[in-house]
C-alpha cells in the first residue's frame, strides 16, 4: 500500500506556484501594459493560490478516488478543477487590484489556456515522482 506524505503535496503546491506566479505576471503585465500591475496581481495570487492549491490536492487525495495511471482522465479532471478554482482566483484578484472587470477577465481568459497547459505538465512530471510517497510492507 502507498502512503502519501503532506511534504508531497506541499511540494507540489510550491513548484506549481513558481510556474503559475510567473504566468500571471507576465499576463497581467501583457493585458495591462503595466508591469507593476502584472507584479502585484502575481504577488497577491502567491498566497491565495497556494492555500487553494493545498486545500485542492487534499480533496484529491481523500475524496477522488480515480486509479486510472494509464489513462490520464484523473491528470486530465484535476485539471479542469483546479483551473476553474484558479480562474476564479485571478479574475477576482485582477479586478480587486485594477478596479476594472474587464481586465480581470481578460487575464483569467488567457490563463484558461496558458495554465490548463502549465498545469497538465505538471501533474504528469508529478505522477512520475515517487516523492513523498511511502510504500508499506505489504507493497514490498
Amino acid at each position: 500500500m502507498k502512503k502519501i506524505k503532506h511534504a508531497r503535496h506541499i511540494a507540489k503546491a510550491i513548484t506549481w506556484r513558481i510556474i503559475g506566479t510567473l504566468d500571471t505576471m507576465l499576463l497581467g503585465w501583457l493585458v495591462t501594459g503595466n508591469m507593476y500591475v502584472g507584479l502585484k496581481i502575481g504577488l497577491l495570487e502567491l498566497f491565495t493560490k497556494t492555500l487553494l492549491y493545498y486545500f485542492h490536492e487534499r480533496i484529491w487525495y481523500r475524496l477522488i478516488r480515480i486509479e486510472s495511471a494509464k489513462s490520464n482522465l484523473r491528470h486530465v479532471l484535476k485539471a479542469i478543477t483546479w483551473r476553474l478554482v484558479g480562474t476564479i482566483d485571478t479574475m477576482l484578484i485582477g479586478w480587486i487590484t485594477t478596479g476594472n472587470f474587464k481586465i480581470g477577465f481578460t487575464i483569467g481568459g488567457f490563463e484558461l489556456l496558458t495554465k490548463t497547459i502549465l498545469y497538465y505538465i505538471h501533474e504528469r512530471f508529478w505522477h512520475r515522482s515517487n516523492f513523498g510517497i511511502v510504500t508499506t510492507a505489504f507493497e514490498k
